[in-house]
């Protein structure tokens, strides 16, 4: 096992011009708790539209939940390639498969999975397993990006981390549902988007990040609607004013949090992104607590949560005393 430089850039990073806000390592941390507290927030928005539509007698069907999605990223993604740089000639110079790759697992796969997990358990367990997206990141990037494997002792960190979510899904709180298929899919969920950031970086070397996420979400989005085509009947009475300015928010969340997050991947190694993802899960587990009726978290999603915040601590420790940015 290689034990390189744990923080070295990839040397995918796209061209200059595609990336022109510099994020230094000082203000990453804050980049990244700005994604922990738009995607957390997500959870408890999208079990208010179930709450709204349970009010108005509709059953959150899976395909109720499809176009609901369906509908959220296709927004986002309009509103990304709004305000990106010319997007339609950097799609033209890019090769169609890999954009549609990634379209199809960072957005219709991973959140057909994600949005049924959600459905048959928790806000708050599903906030916590999407600490899963660093094991398989950690995992595939250096098979198929050849980027450093990580260190023994971060290793180990990770492993501790990967405990914490084990730990949590056995003990997981009210309102759980059913925690181990639920933790099947979220899992399974974030592996379909661990693929996509890798397929992100074939993008990336023709196409700007903001554009290769806008292209993602609208195609993807597209797609989910087309999934949840047994909804359109319903399109309606499925959105009324209130469910309308939740899932425009949710279409905010989902642009502004995955054009960073994005963004970051293309200036910063994984090895170092993957400590800092554990934000967002103490983050979505916080607010889901917080916000969303009915659910609280059990012991073990404070135990779990706990030493998963003990991991992050510990994998910002690794880092070189050369590197002063």
């Amino acid at each position: 096992m290689v034990a390189g430089p744990p923080f070295t850039v990839a040397k995918t990073s796209p061209a200059p011009h595609f990336s022109p806000v510099t994020i230094t390592r000082r203000v990453l941390p804050f980049a990244v708790l700005v994604c922990a507290l738009l995607w957390g927030s997500a959870f408890p928005g999208i079990k208010a539209i179930y709450a709204a539509w349970s009010e108005i007698d509709v059953a959150p069907t899976l395909s109720n939940r499809l176009l609901l999605a369906g509908v959220r990223f296709a927004i986002a993604g309009v509103a990304l390639l709004i305000i990106s740089r010319h997007p339609w000639r950097q799609l033209a110079g890019t090769p169609k498969f890999p954009l549609f790759a990634f379209a199809c697992t960072q957005t219709f796969v991973q959140y057909i999975l994600f949005y049924w997990g959600l459905a048959v358990s928790s806000a708050v367990l599903g906030s916590l397993l999407i600490a899963s997206g660093s094991f398989w990141w950690l995992l595939l990037a250096p098979l198929l990006l050849r980027t450093p494997w990580p260190r023994k002792s971060q290793w180990l960190l990770l492993g501790l981390g990967a405990a914490g979510v084990i730990f949590a899904v056995y003990r997981p709180g009210a309102g759980s549902g059913n925690p181990v298929f639920g933790a099947i899919l979220f899992c399974t969920s974030t592996l379909s988007g661990a693929f996509g950031l890798i397929v992100l970086q074939k993008v990336c070397k023709t196409m700007g990040a903001r554009a290769a996420t806008g292209f993602s979400l609208l195609t993807g989005g597209l797609m989910l609607c087309l999934a949840g085509v047994a909804a359109w009947p319903e399109l309606l009475t499925l959105f009324p004013p209130k469910i309308i300015g939740l899932t425009l928010y949710l279409a905010l969340v989902s642009a502004a949090g995955f054009s960073i997050w994005n963004h970051l991947t293309q200036l910063f190694p994984v090895n170092l992104l993957a400590g800092y993802r554990f934000l967002i899960p103490v983050c979505a587990v916080l607010l889901s607590s917080l916000l969303v009726p009915g659910e609280s978290p059990g012991l073990g999603i404070i135990i779990g949560g706990a030493m998963v915040l003990t991991a992050i601590i510990g994998l910002q420790r690794h880092r070189p005393a050369s590197n002063n940015q």
